[in-house]
């Protein structure tokens, strides 16, 4: 098993920036993609962020070029840089990781929300 906990999110202005990190724990031999999704109220759960073990990354196209993941293999630990935000970026982010072929793990999400 893997535990995933996020930290970081909370209350930004429009324009504004917060950084969200996440850090496996348990038993964390061969973890593969890590990710970041969120989900918004009355939304289904959407991919905002992945990045491969060896540092590929793939973007929603609504957040390219405001956010950048990041992850540090060694540490066990994904991060993603939010600038710029607007206020179609509330919502709940979850941290995701897969482990082998076919196992995904999932935060418990953290909330952010983009209010004046």
């Amino acid at each position: 098993q893997v535990q995933l906990v996020e930290s970081g999110g909370g209350l930004v202005q429009p324009g504004g920036c917060l950084r969200l990190s996440c850090v496996a724990s348990g038993s964390i031999i061969n973890i593969r993609d890590m990710g970041w999704y969120r989900q918004a109220p009355g939304k289904q759960r959407e991919l905002v962020a992945a990045i491969t073990r060896g540092g590929s990354t793939n973007y929603a196209d609504s957040v390219k070029g405001r956010f950048t993941i990041s992850r540090d293999n060694a540490k066990n630990t994904v991060s993603l840089q939010m600038n710029s935000l607007k206020a179609e970026d509330t919502a709940v982010y979850y941290c995701n990781a897969q482990q082998g072929l076919s196992t995904y793990y999932w935060g418990q999400g953290t909330q952010v929300t983009v209010s004046s």
